[in-house]
């Protein structure tokens, strides 16, 4: 389910700010302390493509235009296009197209009130009858059966298993196993299809056993989308134990997806299997092979030096993989030298900041976050990067030197 809203960045504008000493502050006045001068890409209206992709789906559903939302997802997905921060267009399409049912339940069931069971299935019947409308478009097949996904997570909610009541179970097995009647005709009739292949996926979850093959099933759909980092990522994510693999498996998974998407990443496949993994659990960070993960780093920056990417990275090293330091000494001993990384990404290749990544890097890059405000959630970012790419600057700052970024690299000036 995607609920954090992409503002995408486009003007970029300059920041200059001081940056104190850190023992003699006292000592010193503002004056001499190094000015650090950083563009920042601003929030702009009207490069908003996530949030803009997702209404255009909320749009024409409620237009009942069925046919020409089905045209406009399978041409994004057979394109592969993106939102900046990777979510394929073709799921936000989706998701906008089911949001007023889903967003509708999740209301309900999360303010507890007593609501009528006629009332919850009310959305659901009428995208089901939709379905029956289009009996031959898989597209729309394929949003009904997202839709049963996303109402079975809002039932299942996040109690307990123990705690969850008799008919929030059930209710959430349902919509699961009617998600999983669907899908078989959208995957007959889109083999190709990543956005498919994506709910495959999504679906595993309906499946909580030992024997779901999660690798297998991501293995697929990362093979239709090999530049898409965010299947990866997911995939290492549902290998943890806490979902449905191991620790030994997380490993081999991620050096078999190195291996088969050299071609695109080099050792960045291990790397971004083990992203959110390593960030999630103690025991993964634990264990990785922090020489292969570092040399996957230097492999995505080669490979896709955008901006975007170099900021995503940056904010991962220095904020997202430290925010457990201090819970397991061998996890720390990773985690420091994953945020030795930030150094040189920063030196080396940072030409400009992008808030929303810094802030979302703080969160663990959590979907499920919901931001009310792009521009207030951007500022704490813009915060946090300053914060972090001061520290990484100090001595130089407080000798006075001013730490410039141009597009053409980093520039420090004495005064």
């Amino acid at each position: 389910m995607f609920r954090s809203f992409w503002a995408g960045l486009a003007r970029i504008n300059p920041i200059s700010t001081h940056v104190a000493p850190v023992s003699d502050a006292g000592s010193r006045c503002l004056e001499d302390v190094g000015r650090l001068n950083i563009p920042v890409a601003e929030l702009d209206a009207a490069d908003l493509i996530g949030r803009d992709m997702i209404e255009r789906g909320r749009h024409l559903a409620r237009q009942d235009r069925w046919a020409e939302l089905s045209a406009e997802i399978q041409a994004a997905d057979q394109a592969r296009t993106t939102a900046p921060d990777g979510l394929p267009i073709a799921d936000l399409l989706a998701f906008g197209a089911r949001s007023d049912v889903v967003l509708a339940a999740e209301h309900a069931l999360s303010d507890g009130g007593a609501i009528a069971e006629y009332d919850l299935l009310g959305g659901i019947s009428e995208l089901e009858g939709v379905k029956q409308d289009h009996p031959d478009d898989p597209m729309i097949a394929l949003i009904v059966a997202l839709a049963h996904i996303d109402l079975a997570w809002a039932w299942r909610g996040t109690a307990l298993d123990a705690a969850l009541p008799p008919l929030h179970r059930s209710r959430c097995a349902a919509h699961f196993d009617r998600a999983a009647a669907i899908l078989p005709e959208c995957r007959k009739a889109l083999p190709d299809s990543p956005v498919v292949a994506a709910a495959d996926c999504a679906l595993l979850a309906g499946q909580r056993t030992k024997r779901a093959r999660v690798a297998d099933q991501y293995e697929r759909l990362i093979s239709l989308d090999p530049r898409n980092h965010r299947h990866m990522r997911a995939m290492g994510s549902h290998l943890l134990p806490r979902w449905f693999g191991s620790y030994e498996e997380l490993e081999v998974q991620a050096l078999r997806n190195a291996a088969n998407t050299r071609d695109t990443w080099g050792a960045g496949g291990y790397t971004w299997v083990q992203f959110d993994a390593i960030a999630l659990d103690e025991q993964a960070c634990a264990r990785l092979d922090i020489e292969y993960f570092l040399e996957g780093l230097r492999d995505i920056v080669q490979r896709m030096p955008d901006q975007k990417t170099i900021n995503l990275l940056a904010s991962y090293c220095a904020i997202t993989v430290q925010n457990g330091f201090g819970l397991d000494d061998k996890a720390d001993l990773v985690r420091s030298q994953i945020r030795e990384a930030a150094q040189w990404l920063i030196r080396d290749h940072l030409t400009e900041l992008h808030p929303l990544i810094w802030a979302h890097a703080a969160n663990g890059f959590n979907n499920s976050v919901r931001v009310n405000s792009p521009e207030r959630f951007a500022a704490r970012g813009q915060r946090d990067a300053l914060r972090a790419i001061g520290d990484l600057f100090r001595e130089e700052l407080r000798n006075g030197t001013d730490v410039t970024f141009t597009p053409s690299g980093l520039q420090l000036t004495s005064h």
